[in-house]
Parts: structure tokens; sequence; C-alpha cells
């Protein structure tokens, strides 16, 4: 089995991720971490996922345990440094952290020229499945459509658009080779004038318990066609990010997201 560890164990994503780890026979939580302070530090994480006992105590030590793979779901700022710790001790790393800036891709870029790395806004099965999905849409429709991606989480949820979302964005940008950066317009207000059939419009839900869900959606005259995926549970995300922990351990370097790890590449 493969031996993982999971950083931010005692938030909502960490424990949904040692829940799917016990469902997935070819892995195993062998170390939970959590920042220093914690009011979490020492108590068994399959207690804090509610499955009982795991004999694994959170600790803020991310090298006191010999696992091969650490699962991220933190913030930028840590899963920078996690990523830097992963390059200087040889381990793979699976990073699923939305909002980062470019700079803190880059230093991601660079350890996973030591070491594996499957960095992905969005670890669903599904979700991938309707990336495809839709660079096949975008490359049928052309420039007859107006597209526009819509995104609905929860309300603690701190960065706008999704990760999800831009890159729904990015594989529309560049189906259709356009510069995101120059054609994304990200929500409306006032008199904005009739719209530019270029651009790809971004608009941002935040409300109450919502898992995820994203849509886009191509509309023409006479015509709508829209790609949605709906989550109903963070357990969607957390199998996928065991799955991908799975299929990285068996390769040394490299960047990879969930396109190569489902392959769909």
């Amino acid at each position: 089995m493969v031996r993982i560890g999971v950083a931010g164990a005692a938030g909502r994503m960490g424990r949904a991720i040692v829940q799917a780890a016990q469902s997935n026979k070819d892995a195993d939580v062998v170390a939970a971490i959590e920042k220093s302070g914690s009011d979490c530090i020492g108590v068994d994480v399959g207690e804090l996922a509610g499955i009982g006992a795991l004999g694994v105590a959170v600790t803020d030590n991310l090298g006191n345990t010999d696992y091969e793979v650490l699962i991220d779901f933190t913030n930028p700022g840590a899963s920078v440094a996690h990523a830097e710790f992963c390059e200087s001790s040889g381990r793979r790393l699976v990073i699923g952290t939305t909002g980062l800036e470019p700079g803190d891709r880059s230093r991601i870029e660079r350890a996973s020229e030591r070491v594996a790395v499957v960095l992905t806004p969005n670890m669903s099965v599904g979700v991938n499945l309707c990336f495809r999905l839709t660079e096949l849409a975008a490359r049928t429709l052309g420039a007859d459509v107006d597209i526009e991606i819509i995104e609905a989480h929860h309300r603690h949820k701190v960065d706008a658009p999704s990760g999800t979302a831009l890159r729904l964005g990015e594989v529309v940008a560049a189906a259709l080779q356009r510069d995101l950066d120059r054609c994304a317009v990200y929500g409306r207000q006032g008199r904005t004038g009739a719209r530019d059939r270029e651009t790809i419009g971004f608009s941002t839900v935040r409300a109450g318990d919502i898992v995820g869900e994203h849509t886009v959606l191509f509309a023409a005259e006479g015509e709508r066609v829209e790609i949605t995926h709906r989550a109903s549970s963070r357990l969607t995300f957390a199998s996928g990010a065991v799955r991908a922990a799975v299929w990285v351990a068996g390769r040394k370097r490299g960047l990879f997201d969930m396109q190569d790890v489902l392959g769909l590449r």
C-alpha cells in the first residue's frame, strides 16, 4: 500500500481524505499534519474523521513519519512550503490548493524537477471529464456562441473565481486561441454595453454549504448548450486525491494533473 501523509488533516478536506483513504485498498494514512498550535495536535486523526481510531496522532512535524506521498489541501503559503519540504526529502506530492499566485506555481514547478507532483484545481473524476467535454464544445461551437462560466461554493471559500472555474476558462481560451488575461470578464455592473462575443464571462456565488457547482454556458441565437458538474460531498474530491496519490507514487519526477492520473490526455 502507498503510505500517505495528509496536510491540513483536521480541516474539512483533510478529514474527508482520511475517510477516502480508508476506503482505498491501495492507500494507508500514516501521517496527519496540522499547523503548530492547533488544538488537534495529539488527537487521533481517525477520531477526527469520524471513522474510529487509526493509531495516527495529528502532529505539526512534517518529517516525523515515513510517508511516500503528501496530500495537501491547505493554503498557498503552506503548499509552497510543503513542496519545498517534499523536494528536499524526496517525497511525492498531491496539491489541491487553489488561489495560487504565479510565483507559488513557479516554485512548485521547480520542486517537480526533482520529485513527482500532481497539481490540479479539482480532483473530481467528473470535473476532469467536464474539462474534456468543454474543450470539445468550444472547438465545435467556435466563435458563434457567447461563453459564460458560473460557479458556486460554500460561504467559507476564500478565493474567487474558483480554481476549477479558472481552469475551465483556460480550456475554453486555449481551444479558441484566445488570451484569457485579455478576454476574461469577472462580473458585471452598471451600463456595460452590448456583450463582446470574444469575452469569457465569470460569475461567482458564495452561499451556505454548497460543496461545489460549475457550469459552462455556450449560448447562440436560438439554442444553448450547458456543461454542468455538481458535487454533493467532499468525498468526491477526496477520493480523487487519494487516487492521485496512489498513481503518483509510481513516478519519480515531473508535474502532472488529474488528466494524467485518469489517462484522459
